[in-house]
């Protein structure tokens, strides 16, 4: 996924492996990150605690052999189709606000797997929306769904529903605005495909 930055972006990111054919680097991050998700649900317990650097963590597994960025905030900003992420002069801020008010606030339980679902969509939509990475911010905010589904005891989502065909009635489209809602704290629909998604 390519964004339109401060400079050109159409070209392949420099790697620390000096790769250059683009599906050769999409498939060293695709194995970096299916090897985090798999090293992360390994260590998983109920004790296991969701904040800013479990987040950073993930991308460092995910994307440390490959760039320099890996688990650290961006310092330039992202769009997307019009669309601008969270300004990356205040991102230290914001994904400090993101944790105090969303991730300190995770209870310890939950009294239903609905409770939960709308609890990991609002995580996931607020992540998207602020896109606190250079690359690989879907991908890191789905493992962490993933992740905090399997904390307690439930299979993650099946992120496969979502369609690239616009014309299904669950398509990334609806994915995509769901995201943008987040900006006026309304996860009522990034809560609805969670359900959507996710298996009885």
């Amino acid at each position: 996924m390519k964004y339109q930055t401060s400079y050109d972006q159409n070209e392949n990111l420099p790697n620390k492996q000096g790769l250059l054919n683009k599906d050769e680097i999409d498939l060293a991050e695709f194995e970096g990150f299916l090897t985090a998700e798999i090293l992360l649900t390994d260590k998983l317990t109920s004790k296991t605690k969701f904040d800013l650097k479990y987040i950073q963590n993930i991308h460092l597994l995910a994307l440390g052999e490959l760039y320099d960025f890996a688990g650290k905030w961006r310092t330039v900003n992202l769009s997307k189709g019009g669309y601008v992420f969270a300004s990356a002069q205040f991102l230290d801020q914001t994904m400090q606000y993101f944790e105090d008010e969303m991730l300190k606030n995770l209870p310890k339980r939950y009294a239903s797997k609905e409770d939960l679902l709308n609890d990991v969509a609002k995580i996931h939509a607020e992540l998207l929306f602020i896109h606190p990475f250079r690359e690989g911010n879907g991908r890191a905010a789905r493992i962490l769904a993933n992740l905090m589904c399997r904390k307690y005891g439930y299979e993650p989502p099946n992120w496969e529903l979502i369609s690239k065909d616009e014309k299904e009635p669950l398509n990334f489209g609806i994915y995509v605005k769901a995201v943008q809602q987040a900006a006026n704290q309304d996860y009522t629909l990034m809560q609805q495909i969670f359900r959507q998604i996710s298996l009885s």
